[in-house]
């Protein structure tokens, strides 16, 4: 398995702004999915990316693809109360 660095790791969201978070690695991936988890519950999935350079949208919410398939963001515009909780990325390779 080839190990993803997400940044930042931890941090709070004030309501109104504006969030980034990063997913880098050295290694291709074939997909990468985003996740949000709430405290005491799993992880739902949020968006799977499979297209080098590719964007999703959904509401407030930007994900983005890197065109070498190495590295992934997620923006929030205008945050929200129920955008709280832990984002997580991970990555998928087929052989």
């Amino acid at each position: 398995t080839q190990q993803l660095e997400q940044s930042p790791r931890f941090r709070s969201i004030q309501e109104g702004e504006n969030f980034t978070a990063y997913c880098n690695s050295s290694s291709v991936f074939t997909s990468l999915q985003w996740y949000r988890q709430d405290p005491g519950e799993g992880p739902v999935l949020l968006v799977t990316l499979v297209t080098r350079g590719e964007m999703k949208k959904q509401r407030r919410l930007t994900f983005q693809f890197g065109d070498a398939r190495k590295d992934s963001s997620l923006h929030i515009t205008a945050t929200q109360p129920g955008d709280t909780g832990l984002y997580l990325c991970a990555g998928a390779q087929c052989s």
